[in-house]
């Protein structure tokens, strides 16, 4: 219940905030242009909350559904308007006029974007390095020699810092080149040169993580047999078990890690085990029985105790970026067209049929990313933002009817032929792109559906 709290808070505050910025690029606009702006709304319906500016006569209203907005401006379309406001009608402004007022929206998501990075960077990016756990057999990455442990330094001559951004990267060189060149280093130190075959992309863009169909995984800690922390009603201390103990065998049979460790105890629920442990550089055998506890209809064993942890291991895989103001501004450019470049190119593909159309994420998908990024921090949350207002930018930017950039593919047609769009096409325009949008939030649905319950 908490977790479906964070994930709808978070999804209201991160569409709210993208909606906003997107609607006052429309606004902004519109005032500076001198077209009149009767009513500014984050979200659609009912009205929760509404003020009527004294000086403007601007109506702002924060509606009931969130999945939206809109910046209402005079219009003689819509309505009769006084022949002493005519001059401020959106309608008899010149194309050029519209055509800025409508492109301001998408616009201001990309310079929110740039900022929303920047901000990421100055306020320290926290993440993991690089670094390359299991290698499954027979993979790509296995094919193209790479080995656990390794640390993955470049991309195509290009640095990378983090999980993340090798992510992102290889995504990227590989819709580019196909065959991705990249710079390891091994445990021992050791620099080392590959190229990884990237070139079949409908099946990278297929659902799942991309490094899992390329066959790795990031490093994890692996806690070794080794007791920490006690619970209050531990069975291991009752029975003369301390913290630091290193677990060396329990029946004769060797313990390597934690995981083989808690499997045996799980296994003897009950039942008396003899325990050999180092101490102090000294063994003991001592006898252990794990209490009975009952666990999804099975009973097993435990003791209740944590594992040791080497924190000096686990910070050692963690890296902060952290800039300068100007820095992050130049870092957030960056990004920003690298991610808008990339979305096109994923974009493309899904009109191409190279990529998967379970790639289409809904409002259910999009809350679930935004509650995770929520609880990892600021600076995830602010790529998550960035991320969404860089997909809806693009999003809005699309020649549908109905979509900002629709009304843009009309305003360059009247550019060319010099009149006007006729209203018949217009509004034929406008129910097709009512049916493409329908049907891409119902994909969106689908998908988000078909993720949950599977």
């Amino acid at each position: 219940m908490e977790t479906f709290l964070t994930s709808l808070i978070s999804f209201i505050v991160a569409i709210g905030i993208i909606v906003t910025v997107h609607e006052f690029g429309h606004f902004i606009v519109a005032r500076i242009l001198n077209v009149r702006v009767l009513r500014f709304s984050v979200g659609f319906g009912q009205p929760l909350l509404k003020h009527v500016s004294p000086k403007s006569g601007i109506e702002y209203v924060l509606a009931a559904i969130p999945l939206g907005g809109y910046v209402k401006m005079l219009d003689e379309r819509e309505g009769e308007v006084p022949a002493d406001e005519v001059e401020q009608a959106f309608n008899r402004k010149s194309v050029y006029t519209r055509f800025a007022i409508v492109a301001a929206g998408p616009v201001f998501n990309f310079i929110f974007a740039i900022f929303a990075y920047a901000a990421m960077y100055v306020a320290g990016v926290q993440g993991m390095i690089p670094q390359v756990g299991q290698v499954e057999s027979n993979s790509l990455a296995y094919q193209a020699g790479i080995s656990e442990g390794d640390v993955i330094v470049k991309i195509n001559d290009t640095p990378v810092a983090t999980w993340e951004e090798t992510s992102i990267r290889l995504i990227d060189e590989g819709l580019k080149t196909g065959k991705v060149a990249l710079e390891l280093k091994d445990q021992q130190g050791n620099n080392l040169d590959t190229v990884i075959d990237l070139s079949d992309t409908q099946s990278l863009l297929d659902e799942g993580s991309l490094m899992g169909k390329i066959g790795i995984s990031p490093w994890r800690y692996e806690p070794p047999a080794r007791l920490g922390q006690f619970t209050r009603e531990s069975a291991a201390k009752q029975q003369g078990f301390m913290e630091g103990d290193e677990i060396l065998f329990a029946d004769d049979q060797p313990i390597n890690s934690w995981e083989e460790w808690v499997e045996v105890v799980q296994q003897h629920p009950g039942k008396a085990m003899d325990v050999t442990i180092l101490r102090d550089s000294q063994r003991f055998n001592l006898e252990l029985v794990p209490a009975k506890v009952v666990v999804e209809d099975q009973t097993v064993g435990r003791i209740g105790v944590y594992p040791w942890v080497d924190q000096a291991k686990i910070d050692a895989q963690k890296v902060i970026i952290r800039t300068d103001l100007w820095t992050a501004l130049h870092k957030g450019l960056v990004q920003t067209y690298e991610m808008s470049v990339l979305t096109i190119k994923l974009l493309g593909k899904l009109i191409v049929g190279e990529a998967s159309l379970k790639n289409i994420s809904g409002p259910i998908s999009i809350a679930e990313y935004a509650g995770i990024s929520a609880q990892l921090g600021l600076a995830t949350f602010l790529s998550t933002l960035a991320i969404i207002s860089i997909s809806i930018g693009i999003l809005n930017l699309l020649p549908i009817p109905i979509l900002d950039g629709g009304h843009l593919m009309y305003y360059l047609v009247e550019m060319i032929k010099g009149s006007p769009v006729s209203e018949a096409l217009q509004i034929t325009g406008q129910k097709i792109g009512i049916l493409m949008l329908a049907g891409l939030m119902t994909l969106a649905f689908y998908n988000d559906f078909q993720r949950l319950f599977s």
